[in-house]
């Protein structure tokens, strides 16, 4: 018989003939080239003062942000409401956005729009109103900038995103923001790769930390994301003698030692990828214990600790006995953000970093059916409605975590910003909507310059402008852009942004640069 005895080495001595043979063709090239740029960037940014923290919070599924802002002056919703039936909110329940520092004049876009807020969204209201929420309005992947004919027409696969309207292709085209080749980083493991050695010289922890779990959005060639519980770093547990009485695998846990001893026995019988695993594995149990020390200070009253936050992280998803899997996420991360340290003088007890990349993401968002239905009834503004509850969570989510990084003093420092899959359709499907494409996102923290939108509102008419042909809306923002407003803001200089983000020069002439002014 010609069977393969090592069918697992057969598909890894193909995948190395395949990919050495790809090396020569026009992408791996790209790449190379592409890469060696990023390290000449790298190289080249060495002026990192500060502490600065981006907080990416990812809805799954593909958010309805027609319903999360919505335009209130008369033709306009006129025009929502015509078409999108069922799902259309009465504009009697909307939260009005208002210009800050006055007494109630109405917040108005440069085209005359005015706006209000999903009735579930108070707090992102308040923070709007006090210029610390910032909108972007019809942001979307793009190869580059597309119009109506140009997508309709006969070159439509030159200017629309590979796979445009699959969930995992968009999530990872949102993250990555290079839609037009197969993808090999994250735009924020990019941005750790430039800015890590300069930033966290002394740093105890990744600069890419995780939530909830592998992400694309955090995949770089140098810096590893790093991935948190929310209650803290896994770890070993066991019946040890140590301090902590028996429970985490530390330094002097007898399960510890007895397991490093297994894997690395002394000679004769060393073993170099036993050697690496063992010391592997020991890293991770010493980051993991320092990491939960670190954050001590910030356990709560109760659980035992001394911690209060002055504005409490919901427990529950609102209206509902069920956890709320957000809240927990963006709590740990700011316990993280509280011990971040100094970067350059090392404290104990402190992770010593001023940059941090953290990504924390919940699904639901993926409304086809029973979006507004409640017992049988159409009612958008219905507290027990599913997409109703979705915003409502992320409202307080939201809120809470803006107000605690003002109680740590950090308000300016940290910025949090939305993203998705895509939007969805305008006109409904009589039990939700469908997926879309261009979508509206938010921006929150002190150094954004926020009570403002961005962007242009796409005009509300089937087979328009901004239309595919079935209520989607076509971009006029790109993630790019988005993305590198963002990195500029966190200490990306030009040539580096140009690294991160190569397909930027494309978009340059909509905006000064391509960057969309939303950070001070």
């Amino acid at each position: 018989m010609s069977e393969d005895k090592y069918p697992n080495l057969t598909k890894r001595r193909d995948f190395f003939r395949q990919a050495s043979c790809a090396a020569v063709g026009t992408w791996a090239l790209k790449s190379t080239i592409r890469d060696l740029r990023m390290i000449n960037a790298a190289m080249a940014v060495n002026n990192v003062s500060g502490y600065k923290a981006l907080v990416c919070l990812f809805l799954g599924g593909g958010n309805d942000s027609n319903n999360w802002i919505v335009p209130t002056d008369s033709t306009t919703i006129a025009d929502y409401t015509s078409i999108r039936g069922n799902l259309a909110l009465p504009q009697a329940s909307l939260l009005p956005l208002y210009q800050a520092g006055t007494s109630g004049a109405a917040y108005t876009d440069a085209a005359g729009h005015t706006y209000g807020f999903h009735p579930s969204c108070p707090g992102l209201q308040t923070l709007f109103g006090e210029d610390k929420l910032a909108a972007v309005m019809n942001v979307g992947t793009l190869v580059r900038p597309t119009t109506r004919a140009q997508y309709t027409g006969s070159n439509t696969k030159f200017y629309q995103p590979p796979q445009l309207f699959s969930h995992s292709d968009q999530v990872t085209q949102w993250q990555t923001s290079i839609p037009d080749v197969p993808p090999t980083t994250g735009w924020g493991g990019r941005v750790a790769d430039i800015l890590n050695a300069t930033a966290n010289p002394n740093g105890d922890i990744s600069m890419s930390v995780s939530l909830n779990g592998a992400n694309t959005f955090e995949i770089g060639n140098l810096v590893a994301q790093y991935h948190v519980a929310t209650t803290g770093a896994i770890v070993l547990t066991g019946n040890g003698t140590g301090s902590n009485g028996g429970g985490r695998l530390g330094k002097n846990e007898i399960r510890q030692r007895a397991l490093k001893d297994i894997l690395n026995p002394p000679s004769p019988h060393v073993n170099l990828q036993r050697t690496a695993y063992a010391d592997v594995l020991d890293n991770a149990i010493e980051v993991g214990d320092a990491l939960n020390a670190n954050i001590s200070a910030t356990v709560e009253v109760a659980q035992g600790g001394t911690w209060t936050w002055n504005t409490p992280f919901p427990t529950n998803v609102p209206g509902t006995n069920t956890a709320s899997g957000l809240s927990a996420q963006l709590k740990m991360i700011a316990r993280l953000i509280q011990a971040r340290g100094n970067a350059l003088v090392p404290e104990i007890n402190k992770f010593n970093m001023a940059r941090q990349i953290f990504f924390c993401s919940v699904g639901g968002y993926d409304t086809h059916t029973s979006q507004v239905l409640v017992n049988g009834v159409d009612d958008p503004t219905n507290v027990n409605g599913a997409h109703y509850r979705l915003l409502a969570e992320v409202n307080a989510c939201m809120f809470a975590f803006q107000r605690a990084m003002e109680q740590l003093g950090v308000s300016n420092n940290v910025t949090t910003f939305t993203a998705s899959d895509f939007s969805r359709t305008l006109p409904t499907n009589s039990q939700g909507s469908d997926h879309g494409w261009g979508a509206h996102h938010f921006i929150m923290g002190g150094a954004v310059s926020g009570g403002q939108t961005y962007g242009t509102l796409p005009t509300f008419a089937i087979n328009g402008p901004n239309d595919t042909g079935l209520g989607r809306w076509i971009p006029t923002l790109a993630v790019d852009q988005y993305s590198a407003t963002l990195a500029r803001w966190f200490g990306l200089d030009q040539n580096s942004i140009e690294s991160v983000f190569p397909n930027l020069t494309r978009f340059s002439g909509s905006y000064a640069g391509g960057y969309l002014g939303f950070m001070a």
